[in-house]
């Protein structure tokens, strides 16, 4: 499995609104150098899966609604991209021919321990552990005045 560049940028989004500060996307794309055309894609999936927020004009931005002990590096991902798997067979309702009843395929069952420890693995730390961030002394989410 490779992480999408939109994944990365994604984490990368979420990394520079960590400090708790509302953020123009050019603020974003020039701290995170991420190119400006994947920008408003990915802040609108992380929005829809209710990461973050805007506030139009002149004093707007982006920001976290969300603290970040309450979310994970699976949860940014899953919001921008839902091929998490390891394969293409391990999607739901994917049938291959070489794993059935009659002739179960042994790579096919690695596969789905891999994945479920990879997913495991995205979900065992919060992204203040992952980015060392302590909430009690900073204050991760956009508080309006």
């Amino acid at each position: 499995m490779l992480l999408t560049k939109e994944c990365d940028y994604a984490i990368r989004t979420i990394r520079i609104l960590a400090a708790g500060e509302r953020k123009t996307v050019r603020a974003i794309c020039d701290a995170e150098h991420i190119p400006y055309k994947y920008a408003y894609k990915i802040l609108k999936k992380l929005q829809k899966a209710g990461l973050v927020q805007n506030k139009r004009g002149p004093t707007g931005g982006y920001y976290l609604i969300r603290t970040l002990n309450s979310f994970n590096i699976y949860d940014i991902i899953s919001a921008v991209d839902e091929r998490i798997f390891l394969c293409e067979c391990l999607r739901d309702g994917s049938e291959c021919p070489l794993n059935t009843k009659e002739t179960p395929c042994l790579a096919h069952h690695e596969f789905v321990r891999l994945q479920s420890i990879l997913i495991a693995e995205m979900k065992a730390k919060t992204i203040e552990e992952v980015l060392q961030i302590d909430c009690k002394q900073s204050i991760p989410i956009y508080k309006e005045a």
